[in-house]
């Protein structure tokens, strides 16, 4: 998953951004509006974290244009203004969550990660496509009852299809959403990801759990199991 983090404390961009990389995201970052709002319409961000006080374009200003856009990605604003108004004007403007200074970093890991569950239609950290069972909160994989071990790369890019289950993702954006801008990038590479998986996944060949379409991508198989979903879940 790709995330962009637009924050003008270095200090706390660098805090943020680091727990982001150790949780499995790639990441953007910028500490100026106008940069940020570029790459928060211009790259394939899967959830934005933006401060409310920026130089430039205000972070306001930047979800305003972003959903003006029709760019639906989950945004968590960050703010040390603790007058209500402000956070109310956050969400209207267009964000979805936010987390007040100073915050602890697990509630801001727990806020993301909900986040771009239910922007998926998953209510749960628990992944799940027929017996395999990916935890977001705790980055462990299950097949049945054996625990899989990953590499970061391989992690990513099942998580990724996992979340995305039941559609056809194609190499580039799979190499989109995994690898940070300045990353050197082989969407090739991206076989032999996928490959691995299979082989850890699959070893006897039984499951067949990720498609290959050819020339279109990979489709992982969906959970045919009803899963609640952020909007069935409201009252």
């Amino acid at each position: 998953m790709r995330a962009l983090v637009i924050e003008d404390d270095v200090e706390l961009r660098t805090q943020v951004c680091e727990r982001l990389r150790s949780e499995g995201f790639a990441v953007d970052e910028t500490g100026e509006g106008e940069e940020g709002l570029f790459y928060a319409k211009e790259y394939p961000i899967d959830i934005a974290i933006i401060d409310l006080g920026l130089p430039g374009p205000t972070g306001l200003d930047i979800i305003a244009e972003v959903r003006e856009a029709g760019l639906d990605y989950p945004i968590l604003i960050l703010t040390a203004r603790s007058r209500w108004q402000d956070k109310v004007e956050g969400l209207e403007a267009g964000a979805d969550d936010y987390v007040v200074k100073p915050f602890q970093p697990e509630e801001l890991s727990a806020r993301i990660q909900a986040l771009v569950r239910r922007s998926r239609g998953w209510a749960q950290p628990r992944l799940e496509s027929g017996d395999i069972v990916l935890d977001t909160s705790r980055q462990e994989v299950f097949v049945g009852e054996e625990s899989i071990d990953l590499t970061a790369y391989e992690y990513r890019v099942l998580e990724y299809l996992m979340l995305h289950a039941g559609e056809v993702i194609s190499k580039t954006a799979l190499t989109e959403h995994i690898y940070e801008e300045n990353a050197e990038r082989d969407s090739n590479v991206i076989e032999v990801f996928v490959r691995r998986l299979r082989a850890k996944l699959d070893p006897d060949g039984t499951r067949k759990p990720i498609e290959t379409l050819r020339g279109r991508g990979y489709r992982l198989a969906r959970d045919d199991r009803p899963r609640p979903t952020a909007d069935s879940a409201a009252p």
